[in-house]
């Protein structure tokens, strides 16, 4: 990988031999034209660049120059610098740290270089830093003609060239380095930066820009740039592989000759990253400082061990000054009721990560300050949610605790004779834990498979087992004592594992190899967090303590106190830099103005290359009641039964056990993976031989998954493997306090196609009456149970849960046995616990299950078809059952099988899935399409051009139908062109028509009224005299602010509400009958205000519009005051003849206050004559209305006073 660098304009290019990614910088702010908006809006200050992934040979490279000497291996990501200017981070220095498994190699970053996007003002630091000993200055005899130099300026970005040079960052090409093996997708040639663990991506602030961008291509030009490797993902922590000969190899019994690798892997956490007295504690969103995740690994050529432990500081509110020993007082500052928010956020996502939490504390007994921590650290994991029932009636608190503690004083405890050796004494205290935790392992399976008339081999790695819990080890700093018992628990899981796989113990060169990790772990987390390398290491090397090891650790604590108190506070703005959080750091945001229209386009347009089809998915579930008798028993009578011979063959065949071993206190413990591969074996050589009589393809073991006694498998026929991706696997434990795995559920997820799939097997709580226990284990196991990006199971398309979930018929046994006798199914599955709960939404909401049609499953007499006749008697149940959830299942079969050999009876359901399928040709078709359409409209390479756009904000925002104007985008607002409000040019459909005030602002809100209003306009007036505004309008009748009378059913059609509001002024088109708006850049001032009219109420029942004069096709008037109102009149037809009114009016430039006008004729007398004076007689009659001003003369005829008689004032009731 090579980087190229152009001057003008200034633009940088990473090539690879394949495809070149290019980085042009933008201005922030474009210029004034006229396709843009002149009030460019900036995007909260952040700077722009423009962003181009294209083929090599497709680019013009002549006005770029390389680098020769820079051999890049990746980019981090682009930074921006407080004054404004962008820089690009490069990796060019590396090298091997660890490999993990042959070809997943983790490098250790050893250089980096920051080349500016903005200006070539810094090409000059790079160049002295490249060959800080030039010699173009020196004449032939050696003599220094240059003259005196200028000291060289420190580049901006050299604290983080510092930072991210220092040896304590790695990334990998090969795979996630961020995520845990167990949490590593199957099959992935190529890191998907998108699902990276952001908690431990250190680059996420410079990455993201470019991840974004990502996303935004198809999916080609998406697995090229993955395949370039041109984006680097870097974690902070420790990376280490020791290669272990066979001859001390553990596992040597499986292995051919081949030496060993064992790794170990530490990921700190970047969301609470800081130094040593900078960052303690907790913070509001649940983050500790110094976490850290710890992956012990053992891989041989066959099988791949994990272990997984952690590391944080207490997750309380503390504080701690630096100082001198002694001065470095503790501080507790926030209550405990005010910690608990962040305290249950951080278990929350522990236990979302890693199942139960097992934590250990090594804070000192004698000290008040530490002594006060674990008082309060006691407290909130008594009272933690964790450990406390979610509903439900008695439910017991041990059976729901999921976080537990131990409290061990390290420094008391190795006080004695012993040292540091008593410290193994925790082993007693964590054993148990250590057992129901258990390890992830997974081993190589090869397989011969027939497909297509011939046999293929297919080699995988199956998963055997996942670990299930995690211990959380803190002390103070979480460095010495913390790194030194972490030791014990990653040697105590090893030996768990080899005694599982029946292999002899390890030899001291094992061990000591081992020890030797741990300490070079232990010296690279304390370097980073406290400044200097780990006290008690060489204890943790060799085993032993010595004299030389003692006088280190003095020197260690005296450079720790000269760096806590004089160089961490640098230390610390240089991590706040690296992750973006310095005030005012603003990320890069990145452009691509081709792929950005494209993939807006393509998914528009997706139903164009989507189509649907339909697969077939058999699940079955069999409880074996811990029978050891049956992997060599005929199975065909369940998995290839009568029912579904007549369907298709299953493409998916999900099988799950229940009680696969004897459910001991011994076997509950720990898991057993014999078991389950015997029964894989005799169930897929039955599939197969029925696939072959069929003449179908053979299955292949996708997956498998085991809790203790709960498994499941998923088979796949060799044809349908290319539709299927993402498969991944977890397991949830429920009994016991989750600590053990006799009940709990077991799933497997996969994309087929476009469709997620979850496939769940579960094993509740037994007993008749704890259906509120089984209900409690279902939300345990829907909530707790999670797959990669924190994906749970309702968050797949189609979900299917089968297994012996335990719940039975709630009545009698005679009675129940009766109806089993009369065949009555009906009765009992009203009566059925699961049926009952689902109804009332207690368990499985949003699941359905088909009406079972044959006899309970549960309790059989062995070997026979009776139901339980011991003294106990059960009462015959379904306990085997089948529910779903997806609007794409449709079940034809639901039925079981005459399996004798255990007390319950296999249970198994015949699917049609309908799946989603991309046709990639036709999306590649029209894909290719909307490229060459967008690069005609902008040019083919928008960065690596060498004009400044003008426009370049605007490029992708197009009007999405032809007349309206284009999309608005953060810098351009469509509405605001030409520095003035927008002009409307909107027709109505036809002459009387105007705006329905009723209609709310936003055209694009759903509503049941009209755009228009038809508007009936008063007949034809003498037309008065104007000035040199134009042809007047006769004006409409006016009528004084009074409450509107009831509108008659005749009226209620034509008549329309009055605005809430007075409209804004408008100009009117006689002609061609537009409405424009107001030219105007400020806000008119308003009228004065005028006197407030006499409210009066006519005795009169005809409206005062319907005596004004009417004409059909007049113009609309001039626009009224605010002050006044307009009044919609009847159709002509209803209008009574016309008066004569006068319609002399004040030339506009003579601007009045406005006078409340005289009240209109009055209608017919009302029934029932108006109150004129109260009940004695003394009250006056109201004042006469204000007399009308001889000027106007609107309505000098008609008898005005006469008129007046039949109102009254408005009184209120």
């Amino acid at each position: 990988m090579k980087l190229f660098i152009r001057d003008q304009p200034r633009a940088i290019a990473l090539a690879t031999d394949t495809h070149v990614l290019i980085l042009r910088h933008s201005p922030s702010s474009v210029s004034v034209s006229r396709n843009t908006s002149t009030t460019s809006i900036p995007e909260g200050g952040a700077p722009r660049c423009i962003v181009e992934f294209s083929p090599w040979e497709a680019q013009d490279m002549s006005s770029y120059r390389s680098l020769s000497s820079m051999k890049v291996q990746g980019t981090l990501g682009l930074v921006t610098i407080n004054n404004g200017d962008v820089f690009l981070c490069v990796v060019n220095g590396s090298s091997p740290a660890a490999t993990v498994r042959p070809g997943e190699t983790v490098q250790r970053i050893l250089s980096v270089e920051f080349h500016c996007l903005t200006t070539a003002d810094y090409d000059h630091l790079l160049n002295d830093q490249v060959n800080p000993f030039p010699t173009d200055s020196l004449d032939a005899d050696g003599h220094d003609y240059s003259g005196h130099r200028e000291p060289l300026l420190e580049h901006p970005c050299m604290s983080l060239k510092k930072l991210l040079s220092g040896g304590s960052f790695y990334y990998s090409a090969d795979f996630d380095l961020t995520k845990r093996l167990q949490d590593r997708p199957t099959g992935g040639s190529t890191v998907a930066i998108e699902s990276l663990d952001a908690g431990f991506l250190w680059n996420t602030f410079m990455i993201q820009p470019l991840v974004e961008f990502r996303s935004r291509l198809s999916e080609r030009e998406r697995q090229a740039l993955d395949q370039s490797r041109i984006l680097t993902s870097a974690i902070r922590g420790f990376a280490s592989t020791i290669t272990v000969p066979a001859s001390s190899s553990p596992a040597r019994m499986r292995a051919a000759g081949f030496p060993s690798n064992m790794t170990l892997i530490s990921r700190l956490s970047c969301r609470r990253a800081g130094t040593r007295f900078n960052a303690r504690g907790v913070d509001d969103d649940g983050n500790v400082a110094n976490f850290v995740e710890t992956e012990t690994l053992f891989c041989t050529d066959s099988l791949c061990f994990s272990y997984v432990q952690c590391r944080g500081s207490v997750p309380l509110f503390w504080e701690q000054a630096s100082g001198l020993p002694g001065q470095q007082k503790i501080t507790i500052t926030r209550s405990a009721d005010a910690t608990r928010p962040a305290f249950e956020k951080h278990f929350d996502a522990l236990a979302k990560a890693y199942g139960d939490i097992f934590v250990v504390n090594l804070l000192s007994e004698e000290k008040s300050s530490e002594v006060q921590i674990t008082r309060q650290y006691e407290r909130h994991i008594g009272e933690s949610a964790l450990n406390q029932p979610m509903g439900g009636k008695g439910g017991a608190l041990s059976e729901h605790m999921h976080l537990r503690q131990l409290n061990y004083d390290f420094h008391a405890q190795t006080r004695g004779p012993n040292g540091y050796e008593a410290a193994s004494g925790i082993r007693q205290g964590i054993e148990s834990a250590a057992l129901s935790f258990e390890f992830f392992l997974s081993q190589d399976m090869e397989e011969s498979v027939l497909k297509e008339g011939r046999k293929q081999s297919v080699v995988g790695p199956n998963v055997v087992l996942e670990q299930s819990g995690i211990f959380r080890t803190n002390c103070l700093d979480c460095l010495d004592r913390t790194n030194l018992v972490q030791t014990i628990i990653s040697q105590l899981a090893v030996e768990i594992f080899l005694r599982q796989q029946g292999e002899r113990s390890p030899t001291s060169d094992f061990w000591a190899r081992h020890g030797t990790l741990w300490a070079d772990c232990g010296d690279a987390l304390s370097k980073i967090y406290a400044g200097t390398g780990a006290l008690k290491s060489s204890f943790t090397r060799s085993g032993k303590m010595s004299l030389a090891g003692a006088l280190a650790d003095v020197r260690k604590s005296a450079q720790r106190l000269y760096i806590n108190n004089f160089e961490d506070k640098g230390r610390q703005n240089t991590i706040d830099m690296l992750l973006g959080r310095l005030i005012g750091q603003m990320p890069v945001h990145l452009y691509d103005p081709i792929n950005d229209w494209v993939t807006a386009e393509l998914t528009r347009r997706v139903a164009e290359y989507s189509t649907t089809e339909h697969i077939n998915i058999y699940v079955g579930t069999f409880n074996l009641n811990g029978k050891t008798a049956g992997p060599e028993d005929d199975l065909s009578l369940w998995l290839c039964p009568e029912s579904i011979r007549s369907q298709p063959v299953a493409d998916i065949m999900a099988i799950a056990f229940q009680e696969i071993v004897n459910l001991d206190v011994q076997q509950i413990m720990s898991t057993d993976p014999h078991r389950r591969s015997a029964w894989e074996e005799n169930v897929r050589q039955t599939l197969n031989t029925n696939a072959r009589k069929r003449g179908s393809d053979e299955y292949v073991l996708l997956r498998g998954g085991q809790l203790v006694g709960a498994s499941l498998s998923v088979f796949v026929r060799a044809s349908v493997l290319p539709y299927i991706k993402n498969v991944e696997g977890a397991v949830k434990k429920t009994g016991m306090s989750g600590m053990a795995g006799n009940k709990g559920a077991v799933a497997i997820r996969m994309d087929y196609a476009d469709t997620s799939i979850c496939l769940v097997t579960a094993h509740l709580a037994a007993g008749f009456a704890n259906y509120e226990e089984r209900n409690q284990d279902y939300r345990t196991i829907s909530t707790g149970l999670r797959f990669n990006r924190d994906r749970a199971i309702e968050n797949h398309d189609t979900v299917i849960w089968f297994g012996d979930f335990n719940y039975r018929i709630g009545m009698e046994n005679e009675r129940a046995r009766g109806l089993v006798r009369k065949g009555d199914v009906a009765t009992l599955y009203e009566n059925d616990q699961l049926n009952l709960q689902m109804v009332h939404g207690r368990t499985f909401p949003f699941y359905t299950e088909k009406t079972p049609t044959f006899m309970p499953t549960y309790k059989y007499n062995l070997g026979t078809d009776e139901y339980d006749s011991s003294e106990k008697a059960r009462i015959p149940a379904w306990c085997d059952r089948i529910v779903t959830r997806g609007d794409n299942l449709r079940q034809l079969v639901y039925d079981t099988a005459a399996l004798r050999f255990s007390d319950h009876r296999p249970v198994y359901g015949y699917f049609q899935c309908t799946v989603g399928v991309t046709d990639q040709g036709k999306k590649d078709t029209i894909s290719g399409e909307l490229y060459a359409r967008r690069r005609a409209a902008v040019g083919s390479h928008t960065a690596s051009r060498g004009d400044e756009s003008d426009d370049e904000s605007l490029l992708g925002y197009d009007s999405v139908e032809a007349g309206l104007p284009p999309a608005s985008s953060e810098k351009r607002k469509w509405w605001l062109d030409g520095g003035m409000p927008a002009r409307s040019t909107v027709k109505p459909p036809g002459n009387g028509y105007a705006p329905n005030p009723g209609r709310l602002s936003n055209p694009f809100t759903p509503a049941s009224e009209p755009d228009w209003v038809k508007v009936d306009r008063p007949g034809e007036q003498p037309s008065p005299v104007r000035g040199a505004s134009g042809a007047g309008n006769a004006p409409r009748a006016l009528v004084p602010r009074k409450m509107a009378l009831p509108p008659t059913s005749s009226e209620a059609a034509a008549a329309v509400a009055p605005p809430p509001k007075p409209p804004r002024p408008t100009t009117v088109d006689e002609q061609e009958g537009r409405v424009h708006l107001k030219q105007t850049l400020r806000k008119s001032a308003p009228p004065p205000k005028p006197n407030k009219p006499t409210l009066l109420r006519s005795e009169s029942s005809q409206s005062t519009a319907s005596q004004t004069s009417h004409r059909s096709g007049a113009p609309l008037p001039p626009p009224l005051l605010p002050e006044q109102r307009r009044v919609l009149s009847k159709p002509p037809a209803e209008m009574p003849p016309p008066r004569t009114v006068s319609t002399e009016l004040k030339p506009p430039a003579a601007v009045r206050s406005p006078q409340p006008p005289l009240p209109p004729p009055p209608r017919t007398t009302l029934k029932k004559p108006a109150v004129l004076l109260e009940a004695n007689g003394e009250t006056p009659l109201p004042p006469s209305p204000p007399p009308r001003r001889p000027a106007n003369g609107l309505m000098d005829e008609g008898g005005g006073e006469q008129e007046m008689r039949g109102w009254v004032p408005l009184r209120p009731k």
